[in-house]
């Protein structure tokens, strides 16, 4: 049996009983990122005003983030621009890592 994900083929990887495992996803919220790591926005998990302002600001779903300061807020480098998010709006954004 093959599975397809986001247009990727996976091969089955049953378990026993007949359950079926994906690979772990490397998709993570944002506040859980490191600084100074880049990622790139994979989904706004937000009510649809906060996810609407947050396309607005330019943190749109495919936009390339740099993670520069992590403490009680995150600031991040979007673009030429920096931006402050607190802790639980940043727990709403997932996002997957990007290489160096």
């Amino acid at each position: 049996m093959k599975l397809f994900t986001g247009g990727t083929e996976l091969q089955d990887q049953a378990a026993p009983g007949g359950e079926v495992r994906l690979p772990a996803s490397p998709v993570c919220p944002l506040d859980r990122v490191r600084a100074g790591r880049l990622v790139r926005i994979k989904k706004l998990c937000a009510p649809p005003a906060v996810t609407q302002r947050l396309r607005e600001i330019g943190l749109g779903e495919q936009q390339e983030v740099r993670l520069l300061v992590r403490q009680s807020n995150l600031i991040c480098q979007v673009s030429n621009a920096r931006l402050a998010l607190s802790s639980h709006l940043a727990q709403m954004i997932l996002v997957e890592p990007l290489s160096a």
